[in-house]
């Protein structure tokens, strides 16, 4: 008997506007999200890793200048790109992850080396990179990444002193711009998936919830596996991939009211703005966000793909 098998994915959350969204836009956006459940949830199909599902659904958004990861990711101060990513396996807790890469096509793809090629968890900078270099990743010129789109965000954050995205022109500029997938294999396993480019014009060597393992990203078999998009300091803070799983694991609630308590309780307290999905031991998908939008998708047990960007959809 076939074991059920569901994938959900994510493109980022925050204020997002119908009214700023243009028809093409949003075609494009849709597009890239059904491509993306599509490819990870073909992979689970074909009786494939969880993990190779939700790093193959995530490299889709990575690829996409839509999405602020990989080919979208927004510009630092110094107008270059820092990504993060991070990975997990439920079977026995494997997690990789690196941050602030700046030459690396796909991070997620890294993220998963990490875990499977070495001995350590998270590696950053110079040093990821060399790491991914010994270990056949191409050397990436900054020009792939560059948008026009994310260099006018920068000029504006710039011209404003800010740090974050704000408003202009286009429908998602308040979004907090990370990518993500979760899933749950024909044998059970649980895995999780997080990268992105940050947040416009972060200093110092910013690194958010995305790369941290049970902040952004966490899998556990038999229980959960969830990834965050928001206010990656808050989302550190109140640890709120691991959070949802403690919740699961110690006081059994479920999927729903786990997930729920925790974006729309404390960490919205705290002032923590964003989203997460997650998925669940039976394949039960749940998307949790307290903010008006969250680019999201998912390919239930039964098969049925869904594809939403608004929170009241």
């Amino acid at each position: 008997m076939t074991q059920p098998f569901s994938i959900a994915i994510h493109g980022g959350a925050g204020t997002i506007l119908p009214e700023q969204m243009s028809d093409e836009l949003k075609a494009a956006i849709l597009d890239d999200l059904e491509q993306s459940v599509r490819r990870g949830h073909q992979v689970l199909e074909q009786g494939g890793d969880a993990l190779d599902a939700v790093v193959a659904a995530v490299k889709v958004l990575e690829d996409s200048p839509n999405f602020n990861a990989g080919k979208g990711s927004v510009l630092t101060n110094k107008e270059m790109v820092e990504m993060d990513a991070s990975v997990m396996h439920g079977k026995v807790l494997d997690a990789g992850a690196v941050a602030g890469v700046r030459h690396i096509k796909n991070p997620v793809e890294l993220a998963r080396d990490v875990m499977n090629q070495s001995h350590h968890v998270l590696l950053i900078g110079e040093g990821a990179e060399a790491f991914a270099f010994e270990h056949g990743h191409a050397f990436t010129e900054q020009d792939y990444f560059f948008t026009d789109r994310r260099y006018q965000q920068l000029q504006s954050m710039k011209d404003k002193g800010l740090f974050v995205l704000s408003e202009s022109k286009y429908p998602d500029d308040k979004k907090f711009g990370t990518v993500g997938a979760v899933a749950l294999d024909q044998e059970g396993n649980l895995a999780a998936a997080t990268s992105t480019g940050g947040i416009t014009n972060k200093q110092y060597g910013r690194v958010g919830d995305s790369a941290i393992i049970g902040a952004g990203t966490y899998a556990e078999n038999g229980n959960v596996a969830v990834s965050t998009t928001g206010m990656g300091e808050f989302f550190i803070r109140k640890t709120v991939a691991s959070d949802v799983a403690a919740r699961m694991r110690y006081l059994q609630q479920d999927i729903h009211v786990a997930c729920d308590s925790v974006i729309q309780g404390e960490l919205k307290a705290m002032g923590g703005e964003g989203g997460l999905i997650a998925v669940n031991s039976q394949g039960e998908v749940h998307f949790a966000m307290n903010s008006c939008g969250m680019y999201r998708a998912c390919i239930d047990i039964a098969g049925k793909l869904s594809i939403k960007i608004y929170a009241d959809e």
